[in-house]
């Protein structure tokens, strides 16, 4: 599997135990399929930066695959609370953090490599926006798609760190790809508010899943 990793430097050697807390997933070493997402990831404004290329060899590894039927956008979500704790002022936006955790967090943190949603800015603020009441569950997951974000894959043990092997890097111009992410990022934010001026008086909302007691295998859902 041949990965790409947007850092403002080079990156020889991952190194397990490393990165953020508040990452989508939790501390790991996030990747992707494509340079070009790379590439954007990699740079500022008025910096430029680096798209590390790797292989990572899957044999014997453990994978959670977050965007197969087996799961739903809930379990995604469910990872990102956990993970991306934001300020969540209202009532319900609280309530319903803690459902989605009780109820839908899957058993992610013994995988050696997951592969799911990526959540940039934009994407953060569409499912901050249904845990508040604000969109329902089909605008949230039309809305995941409009970034064409694609999947990130993110290495969290040790295993998965000793499979991975450097094969060289790729700079990337900041005045091309950062131009090109925050261009990505408007036509999502553009797209989403055009999604918004459609009423969705027959979704389910995010007060629906908690006075509803919906759960994972809740035919509403689906």
């Amino acid at each position: 599997m041949i990965l790409y990793h947007g850092s403002p430097t080079i990156v020889e050697k991952p190194t397990h135990g490393k990165g953020k807390a508040y990452n989508d997933y939790g501390p790991g070493f996030y990747c992707t399929e494509h340079i070009d997402l790379a590439k954007e990831w990699a740079c500022t404004e008025g910096t430029d930066g680096y798209a590390n290329r790797y292989e990572l060899d899957l044999t014997g590894l453990t994978v959670l695959h977050m965007t197969t039927g087996e799961y739903s956008i809930l379990n995604w979500l469910a990872i990102l609370m956990e993970n991306r704790i934001g300020r969540l002022s209202s009532p319900v936006a609280k309530r319903g953090r803690e459902y989605l955790l009780q109820n839908f967090l899957p058993d992610y943190k013994d995988y050696d490599v997951i592969i799911g949603y990526r959540a940039d800015d934009s994407y953060f603020s569409f499912a901050r926006a249904f845990v508040e009441n604000g969109i329902s569950l089909g605008q949230l997951g039309r809305a995941m798609h409009l970034g064409k974000l694609g999947e990130q894959v993110v290495l969290k043990s040790k295993k998965a760190f000793d499979a991975i092997r450097f094969l060289g890097y790729e700079q990337a111009d900041n005045t091309i790809y950062y131009a090109r992410r925050t261009a990505r990022d408007a036509g999502a934010r553009r797209a989403y508010d055009r999604e918004l001026e459609k009423e969705d008086l027959e979704g389910v909302y995010m007060r629906d899943l908690i006075r509803e007691g919906m759960k994972q295998d809740d035919p509403r859902l689906r």
